[in-house]
């Protein structure tokens, strides 16, 4: 089992800065990625970024390019994403997500390709 704790979201304004925090716990290891999902009000949850353990590979949904970053650090079992330039689009919850995919070179994207998912943390982006 694995276990994942979010935290660091909170209340922005519009252009301001948020840096999200994942910790990972148990049977985690250098076979598993890390993603940050999102969900908006009455909308579905959506892919936002994805990091492989060794940090070599990341992709990013294209409606945060350019303004998130997702980092991990390893020692720490932690994955982070850093949020810039917010725009009231981005309020949502967010959900930390890992799972071991088939095979290394496979990066899913895909809600339903992740086995483990935290309880979430709200971010707010006022205009």
């Amino acid at each position: 089992q694995v276990q994942l704790v979010e935290s660091g979201g909170g209340l922005v304004q519009a252009g301001g800065s948020l840096r999200l925090s994942c910790a990972a716990s148990g049977r985690i290891d250098s076979g598993y990625v890390m993603a940050w999902f999102r969900q908006g009000l009455d909308k579905e949850r959506e892919f936002v970024a994805v990091i492989t353990w060794s940090g070599g590979v990341t992709y990013l949904a294209d409606s945060v390019k350019g303004r998130f970053t997702i980092l991990r650090d390893n020692a720490k079992n932690t994955v982070f994403l850093q949020m810039n330039s917010l725009k009231p689009e981005d309020t949502a919850v967010y959900y930390c997500a890992a799972t071991r995919p088939p095979y290394r070179a496979y990066v899913p994207r895909a809600r339903h390709e992740y086995d483990y998912w935290g309880q979430g943390t709200q971010v707010t982006v006022s205009s």
